[in-house]
């Protein structure tokens, strides 16, 4: 039965959505807004049980796909397809259960915010979404919900409109992530023109075929194209470079929404991007470039993510890092490792998120500057934030050390360079997050956190919850056969993965946890990069000056052709017009005192006119 009816799953968060809607808009009031927060929250939880007993039915059988047409004119069908694997009801289950955490985070996060309805019905709309994608086997559903997780970005983001600031940044987030769902559109479009089908299981045996394959050996130039096309979309959703720069913006919007998008949001774009692999194989050029996206994108958000000092924006810049690591493994065709990548990231950012929302909350400021001396004062939260950097940067034996040492062995012979890579990323993000550590709970405290509390349990109870999962992380890696076996375990490569994150957080431990004298009493003001010039630390904490770039290029280019169109369209085109109407008017008032009322001298004009033509027609025919 549950099988029968998977299609239900991404409707409970839609249909929670829908319900919550009397609230959200003002129509029920007697009873305040929480009663939405509970509906919505008990959609998730039935979410949540009805992929677990899918995952149950469906683990180790293969992939199956079930599909119903939905519209049919002429030639064209669509239909609603449906993938149910263990992959597909394992992303389900994963997605529902970070937002069921993230909800019950939110009661407590939110429980002052006049507009919580609102929150959670978008909440709802963000789950359905992502629920829709696991189990979506349709290209062109994906890329409807896609948008739709487009459109819930730009709602969460400018969830509190009335700050200028928000409604910028959720603008640009909305922005940024149409310039590459346009490009994938494109690619939507010439596929539905190649293949009779836009299902993924169809699109991978139509790209596997000898025909398909001779003809894209044939035309390098279109297959360079459309796959290029095909990655813009991910490249958005999962912010990567070029399109990297609305995350960051992002994190404007309320914490709960940020756990979210940090973890299985910007998932579901690379998870997309692990369906189109197959196709992605047909252009070397589009694996590479995906290769080269991931690695400039993790290296570079990495630097940018240790010279901020805003809390969450440093965090963010540390997802696009992650995110640029799976973008490498589905070039090179790793997909395992990708899914792998997704799994353990999401689990440890989510966490990492929650407790410094914690923070945020009872500090009441997101500059790193300000905070300080919290260890003792907030214990849950500080555990918390230690697991989670430890499950993030491949700390023996947490989740993310097992998919690196994975990264390590597939690619330690032939793509040293790739591994390379792999530690410099997770050197740099075990060095950005014992800075955060040293900043906000070591050191003396400062005037917003000397009376900083540790949190309700009404968020603590979901951080506590969330912080024994990421621990059971590694059970749950060998349990589904996901881990390497400890068995032929490569000593090289452990040192090589645990020597990385270790080198990371004693760098920053030098700089930011000793950097107080043993037993002064004076809050002195950390230096934020000790270990840089400022010219450096300032080109890496203004996002490599890619604003900047893109200022003097792009929307230069943008703004004056637009200027130069207007001008076109102001003073040629509807020039040209008036100037039409103009002669028109002119012509009919001058013919207008020609009329005389007079029988004879019409007849003579006409005759007048006869006799010309007639002669003009004679010496034409001379």
């Amino acid at each position: 039965m549950f099988v029968e009816t998977v299609w239900l799953v991404p409707f409970y968060g839609l249909l929670g959505a829908v319900l919550t809607l009397p609230w959200a808009v003002g129509i029920v009031t007697r009873t305040g807004p929480r009663p939405a927060a509970y509906i919505n929250l008990l959609m998730t939880i039935l979410s949540v049980v009805h992929s677990i007993f899918v995952l149950h039915a469906v683990w180790g059988l293969p992939p199956q796909q079930s599909s119903f047409t939905w519209f049919q004119a002429y030639d064209l069908s669509l239909s609603f397809s449906l993938d149910l694997s263990p992959v597909s009801a394992g992303a389900a289950v994963l997605v529902g259960a970070i937002s069921l955490i993230a909800q019950v985070y939110a009661i407590g996060y939110m429980e002052t915010d006049w507009a919580i309805a609102r929150f959670f019905a978008l909440m709802g709309f963000f789950e359905g979404a992502m629920s829709g994608i696991a189990f979506s086997d349709s290209l062109f559903f994906s890329y409807a919900l896609l948008e739709l997780l487009t459109l819930s970005t730009y709602l969460l983001v400018g969830f509190w409109y009335a700050q200028p600031l928000v409604v910028t940044a959720a603008r640009d987030a909305f922005w940024t992530k149409r310039v590459g769902d346009l490009f994938l559109l494109m690619g939507v479009v010439a596929l539905s023109s190649l293949t009779g089908s836009l299902n993924f299981s169809d699109l991978k045996v139509w790209a596997e075929s000898q025909p398909t394959i001779d003809y894209f050996a044939n035309h390098p130039q279109f297959a360079a194209l459309l796959g290029l096309a095909l990655i813009a979309g991910p490249t958005g959703k999962c912010a990567q470079v070029p399109l990297h720069l609305w995350l960051d913006e992002a994190m404007e919007g309320p914490n709960p929404a940020s756990i979210l998008r940090n973890s299985v949001v910007v998932a579901s774009g690379a998870y997309v991007l692990i369906k189109l692999q197959p196709l992605l194989e047909l252009s070397p050029f589009a694996s590479s470039t995906l290769v080269m996206i991931g690695a400039i994108t993790a290296v570079g958000a990495s630097v940018v993510a240790i010279a901020q000092i805003d809390l969450k924006r440093a965090l963010s810049h540390s997802t696009s890092a992650h995110l640029g690591l799976v973008f490498i493994a589905v070039g090179m065709q790793q997909t395992d490792i990708a899914l792998c990548f997704l799994f353990t990231h999401a689990i440890a950012k989510s966490l990492i998120f929650m407790s410094s929302g914690s923070v945020m909350m009872t500090v009441i400021t997101q500059d790193l500057t300000e905070m300080g001396g919290l260890w003792s004062r907030m214990p849950a939260t500080t555990i918390a934030f230690l697991v989670g950097s430890f499950s993030l940067v491949a700390i023996f034996p947490l989740g993310n050390f097992w998919t690196m040492l994975q990264w390590v062995e597939a690619f330690w012979d032939s793509h040293p360079l790739l591994v390379l890579v792999l530690l410099l990323v997770n050197g740099i993000t075990a060095y950005g997050l014992t800075r955060i550590f040293g900043l906000v709970f070591l050191g003396p405290p400062k005037p917003k956190t000397r009376r900083a509390p540790e949190v309700l349990w009404s968020v603590a109870f979901p951080m506590v919850s969330l912080t024994i999962l990421a621990l059971l992380v590694p059970w749950l890696l060998f349990s589904w056969n996901l881990a390497i076996d400890r068995a032929s375990v490569d000593l090289p490569a452990v040192a090589l993965v645990v020597g990385s994150g270790i080198v990371g957080c004693f760098s920053a431990a030098r700089s930011y946890i000793n950097q107080y004298e043993m037993g002064s009493t004076v809050s002195l003001p950390p230096k934020l990069v000790t270990q840089f010039q400022r010219p450096i630390a300032n080109f890496f904490a203004n996002d490599l000056y890619v604003q900047d770039l893109y200022r003097v290029s792009a929307v230069f280019v943008v703004a004056k052709s637009s200027k130069a169109l207007g001008w076109i369209d102001r003073y040629l085109v509807d020039g040209a017009v008036n100037f039409l109407g103009l002669a028109s008017i002119f012509s009919g008032e001058s013919l207008r005192y020609t009329i005389t009322g007079r029988s004879q001298q019409y007849i003579f004009t006409i005759l007048l006119g006869t006799m010309l033509v007639v002669v003009a027609a004679f010496l034409s025919l001379r």
